[in-house]
């Protein structure tokens, strides 16, 4: 497949790329805080928690990213529906699996892991406030504009294509 003409790919990347740069310093930060807080029990529990947030959180840009990938072809709205919609029934299942498996473990410091997944959706969407509000996307994209405006014919009037006219410069006679 070309590359996508969609415009919304460079946000989704320029996004995704700033949440990982992010996501290095959060997960230091996290990390010897969750260590000054809980030891080795808080150091985990707080990368962990860094790391899923993160985690959940780019599963849905990723999978617009990957869906926007048959842009143009017939089925494009079918596809990036069922990729976007998969991606967040693949979230809800890992998150259920996981705090399943994680509650209750004696290596997990509970509120080192809640506060740094709080830290890491925080952190996700004042990244995306930031690059949505930063952005330079025309007011209208994505679309093409017809060339012949069909209420500037007349009724009745033969079709012309633009390449079968012959423009003189001159004013027609209707003085235009």
């Amino acid at each position: 497949m070309s590359p996508s003409p969609v415009s919304s790919t460079p946000i989704l990347r320029r996004t995704l790329i700033w949440s990982g740069i992010a996501t290095v310093v959060l997960a230091i930060v996290a990390g010897v805080v969750g260590y000054l807080v809980g030891q080795g029990e808080g150091l985990i529990s707080g990368l962990l928690g860094v790391l899923l947030a993160v985690l959940f959180l780019a599963i849905t840009g990723i999978s617009i990213l990957i869906a926007n990938r048959w842009y143009g072809d017939p089925l494009y709205v079918q596809f990036f529906f069922a990729i976007v919609l998969g991606g967040w029934l693949l979230k809800l299942g890992v998150f259920i699996v996981v705090m399943i498996v994680l509650s209750g473990q004696p290596w997990i410091h509970p509120m080192v892991f809640f506060l740094s997944i709080v830290a890491g959706v925080v952190m996700s969407l004042v990244i995306d406030v930031l690059v949505l509000t930063r952005m330079r996307l025309p007011n209208v994209s994505d679309i093409s504009l017809p060339t012949e405006i069909p209420e500037d014919r007349a009724p009745g009037a033969p079709t012309v294509a633009p390449e079968d006219r012959t423009d003189t410069g001159q004013a027609d006679s209707r003085g235009l």
